[in-house]
C-alpha cells in the first residue's frame, strides 16, 4: 500500500467529532455537510478521496430519460471513477428526486467506491441497501433525478451541504455524518489526531472517576500538567 494510503487509512482510526474539533483550531468551521446521514445503522467509519458530481435545478429540455444515455450523465461518470473514492454528490438540498437507485449503486460498488455522500437522498432505498454500498444522505425519494434534477458535471468544485469540496480533499464518514479535510491539512490532521483523541480518552477516565468539569474540559494548567505526566 502506497505511503499515502496508509496515511489516510490511519484516519479510519480517528472520528468525525475529533476531525471536527482539530479544523476548528486550525480556524475551519464549515467542514460537517448538512443532511449527511448513514442510510442504514451501523455503517463503518470509511476515509476516502471526493469524486465530485454536481445537479442543478432541473431544466425541462435538458432533465429528461433520454439524458441518461448522454455523454454527460451521472452513468458516464460512475464508470469514471476510481477505486477507493467516496462520491459526494451536490444534489442542492433536494430531497423529493432520487439522484441514484440500486442499479447505479450496483456498479459503483462493483468500481469499488468506498461510500456515497450526499445532501440530497436516494431512491429504490431496499435496493440499494441490497448493493452494499454504504449511502449518506438525507433518505429516500421514489421519483429519479430528473424529476428535479439536471445533472452536468463531475470532478468539478461543487457544495454539498454547505461545505465547499474540491475534487481528491478527504473524505471521512461515520454515524456523525460526513466531514471534509482539504487536501493540503491532511498531514496537519494526521499529526494532530492521535494526541487529540489520546487527551479526550484521558478525559473521560477522569469523568469515569467522577471528577467534575470546571478546569478539566478544557484543561487548566494544573489539569494539563497531570494529563502530561502521563504521557512520560
Amino acid at each position: 500500500m502506497p505511503p499515502a494510503s496508509r496515511s489516510i487509512d490511519s484516519l479510519a482510526k480517528v472520528s468525525t467529532a475529533t476531525i471536527t474539533t482539530i479544523l476548528l483550531k486550525k480556524g475551519l468551521r464549515n467542514v460537517w455537510m448538512r443532511g449527511t446521514r448513514p442510510l442504514r445503522a451501523g455503517q463503518p467509519r470509511l476515509v476516502g478521496p471526493a469524486f465530485t458530481l454536481r445537479f442543478v435545478p432541473a431544466r425541462e429540455d435538458l432533465a429528461t430519460p433520454e439524458s441518461w444515455a448522454s455523454p454527460i450523465s451521472t452513468r458516464a461518470a460512475i464508470e469514471a471513477m476510481p477505486e477507493g473514492v467516496i462520491t459526494v454528490v451536490d444534489a442542492m438540498g433536494i430531497t423529493d428526486a432520487g439522484i441514484f437507485g440500486d442499479i447505479l449503486c450496483a456498479r459503483m460498488k462493483k468500481r469499488g467506491v468506498e461510500a456515497l455522500v450526499t445532501d440530497g437522498v436516494v431512491r429504490d432505498v431496499a435496493g440499494v441497501l441490497g448493493t452494499g454500498l454504504p449511502v449518506w444522505c438525507q433518505g429516500g425519494a421514489a421519483p429519479p433525478s430528473v424529476a428535479g434534477l439536471t445533472f452536468v458535471a463531475w470532478q468539478q468544485p461543487i457544495g454539498c451541504g454547505g461545505v465547499a469540496v474540491f475534487p481528491d480533499d478527504i473524505v471521512v464518514v461515520d454515524d456523525d455524518g460526513a466531514v471534509l479535510i482539504p487536501a493540503k491539512l491532511l498531514d496537519d490532521v494526521l499529526a494532530a489526531a492521535p494526541e487529540q483523541e489520546r487527551m479526550e480518552e484521558w478525559i473521560m477516565g477522569e469523568v469515569d472517576k467522577g471528577a467534575s468539569l470546571p478546569g478539566l474540559y478544557p484543561m487548566n494548567a494544573e489539569t494539563k500538567a497531570r494529563y502530561d505526566a502521563t504521557k512520560r
